[in-house]
């Protein structure tokens, strides 16, 4: 029996994969500012299956709530197997008119929540010699896309590094960059259901992501892309002028 510690567990990706590992007898430390979605979240889980869940209120772009959840990874006496970075949240593509808080609170919870908890988990993975971390970036990593893209760029590259350091020591680290994906996350944006942008062939299933990108965890990968459509696409974008790629990663919200 494992014990999984989730980011953004309220909604989304996060509760998809709490419910997820839950199904595969994962027991669970549900992280978001929220503690009543938590509640919601882990009263359902706990109605399906046999498991034990723990929920933890935390804002991640407060450096004393980062601290609280990586002394809760750190803790010896009930150790984290699987770190789930998954957190975060989106804001418009204007960089300029954005404001500068909201940006710095996004740099917060997409780059130095998942270091700092990363750094946390790793000390008592490695003591056992064997864990998982999953970060969740996006497909907006291999565009110019304002500072979403910039920041899950960064999320892929210290993956893939870490995965490549780590693994012959027995913890895999994978960053999972799927494309858009039906939660709602752009509803949080104030964008409704069908005003994304998004045409209907490039939208994913939640549950289809999370299942990937927990195969790909299994077999070591650094990097888990879901669905074929978006591996190709991530392939065409490496080939493209930064000027067309970029015009590109304006397209949808």
């Amino acid at each position: 029996m494992v014990t999984a510690l989730i980011t953004g567990a309220s909604s989304g990706l996060g509760a998809e994969y709490a419910r997820q590992l839950a199904a595969r007898g994962a027991d669970l430390v549900l992280v978001a500012r929220s503690v009543d979605a938590l509640g919601a979240v882990a009263e359902a889980i706990r109605s399906c299956h046999r498991v034990d869940v723990e929920i933890l209120g935390a804002d991640l772009t407060v450096t004393e709530d980062v601290e609280r959840v990586a002394a809760r990874l750190a803790d010896p006496a009930a150790p984290i197997e699987l770190l789930v970075n998954n957190a975060g949240f989106g804001l418009p593509l204007d960089f300029e008119t954005n404001d500068i808080a909201r940006e710095v609170d996004h740099l917060r919870i997409h780059v130095e929540a998942p270091l700092r908890l990363t750094h946390a988990a790793l000390a008592g993975m490695l003591s056992r010699g064997h864990g998982r971390v999953l970060n969740v970036a996006s497909v907006a990593a291999y565009l110019p896309r304002s500072t979403y893209g910039a920041c899950k760029r960064w999320l892929v590259e210290f993956s893939r590094w870490a995965n490549a350091l780590y693994t012959p020591r027995g913890v895999t680290v994978t960053a999972v960059c799927p494309g858009f994906t039906h939660t709602d996350f752009h509803e949080r944006m104030g964008l409704p259901p069908g005003q994304e942008g998004v045409p209907g062939p490039l939208w994913l299933d939640a549950r289809d992501v999370v299942a990937e990108s927990l195969r790909d965890a299994a077999r070591g990968r650094g990097v888990s892309i879901p669905s074929v459509r978006y591996k190709a696409l991530v392939r065409l974008a490496a080939l493209l002028p930064a000027s067309v790629a970029a015009g590109i990663g304006t397209r949808g919200r």
